[in-house]
């Protein structure tokens, strides 16, 4: 009885870092897309629209790849784990954009940030959720 219970234990820990590292892993590819990107930028004449689509998409990738982290192939809750994963994302992302920038968005701003999160996460962990193992 008390072996399972410490199982257990360790499994919810183990699930704790998984999301951590995917949590980080999202952080890190975000940083290192956003040194590239604004490089291009600096080299290029780009409209504020193509700036901000790919500002979306490096989003959108890098919750993919922390997803990937936490959600194995045909792992269960992919779903579940994959949108908490975006929207813990997506919060960390606008509370550092907050403090960096001194700007704050609209609450609309907010809420379809973290709804772009939670559905970016969410379809990832479907999809990696859903592909035979």
């Amino acid at each position: 009885m008390a072996q399972q219970a410490v199982r257990r234990v360790r499994r919810g820990t183990a699930k704790g870092t998984a999301l951590w590292r995917g949590l980080l892993l999202s952080i890190l590819v975000t940083v290192v897309a956003v040194i590239v990107f604004a490089l291009i930028v600096g080299l290029t004449d780009m409209s504020d629209g193509v700036i901000q689509v790919v500002n979306q998409l490096i989003k959108v990738l890098a919750i993919f790849l922390g997803v990937r982290t936490v959600v194995p192939r045909g792992a269960e809750n992919g779903i579940r784990k994959g949108a908490l994963l975006g929207l813990i994302y997506m919060g960390a992302g606008v509370l550092l954009y907050a403090l960096l920038s001194g700007q704050k968005l609209t609450p609309m701003g907010y809420l379809t940030d973290a709804l772009m999160g939670v559905a970016s996460g969410g379809l990832s962990g479907m999809i990696l959720g859903s592909m035979a193992k």
